[in-house]
C-alpha cells in the first residue's frame, strides 16, 4: 500500500509491504527500510527499524479530529498528520468542515491535562484546543476548522473515553 502523508505542510510518500510475520518493507520517499513491528495496546506500536543495527522506537498512532487525520506520538511529542489528504480532494486545512457545527471527539481514552479555549473564543484552523494525556503521552487536540468555540464539555483532570465530545466549534 502506498500513502501520501502530510506533516506540517511537508508531504512524504510512504509504501508499506508485509514481508513475513510482523516484518515489513517500508519505503519513505524512495529510501527503503526493514521494519519489525508489534502492536502494543490499542494505539501503540513497537518498531525495530533496519534490524539490530538500526533503531528501536515506541510510536502511538491514534485517530485525529478530522477525516484522514492521525495523531502520531514519538519520543514524548505528538504531531497531527494527514493521510492521503490530496486524494480525498481536500483543498486546504481551512476547508475541512467549513460549514456548520463540528464536534471534536476524544481520539482515545485519557485524561484532560489542559483546556486552551473557552466558549466564545475565536479559533483558527488547526489551532490547539486542549491537551489530553493518553498512554503516557500528551496529545494536542486541534480545531479542524476556523470558527468560534460554542461549547467546552471537559475540564482539566477529567478522564475521557474515546469518542466523548470535548469541544464544539461553530
Amino acid at each position: 500500500m502506498t500513502f501520501e502523508i502530510d506533516v506540517n505542510g511537508r508531504t512524504r510518500t510512504v509504501a508499506v509491504e508485509r514481508t513475513a510475520g510482523g516484518r515489513y518493507r517500508v519505503v519513505v520517499d524512495g529510501r527503503a527500510h526493514e521494519v519489525d513491528a508489534e502492536r502494543v495496546g490499542l494505539y501503540g506500536l513497537s518498531l525495530l527499524v533496519d534490524g539490530a543495527s538500526g533503531v528501536s522506537r515506541h510510536v502511538s498512532v491514534a485517530p485525529g479530529g478530522a477525516p484522514g487525520e492521525v495523531l502520531v506520538g514519538l519520543e514524548g511529542r505528538t504531531v497531527a498528520a494527514m493521510v492521503n489528504g490530496r486524494r480525498r480532494g481536500r483543498v486546504s486545512a481551512d476547508a475541512i468542515g467549513a460549514h456548520g457545527e463540528v464536534t471534536i471527539p476524544a481520539p482515545m481514552p485519557g485524561r484532560v491535562l489542559r483546556v486552551l479555549v473557552a466558549p466564545g473564543d475565536d479559533v483558527a484552523a488547526r489551532q490547539a484546543l486542549l491537551v489530553v494525556e493518553a498512554m503516557k503521552m500528551e496529545n494536542e487536540i486541534r480545531s479542524p476548522k476556523a470558527g468560534r468555540v460554542k461549547d467546552v464539555s471537559v475540564t482539566p483532570g477529567m478522564s475521557v473515553e474515546a469518542g466523548r465530545a470535548l469541544v464544539v466549534i461553530e
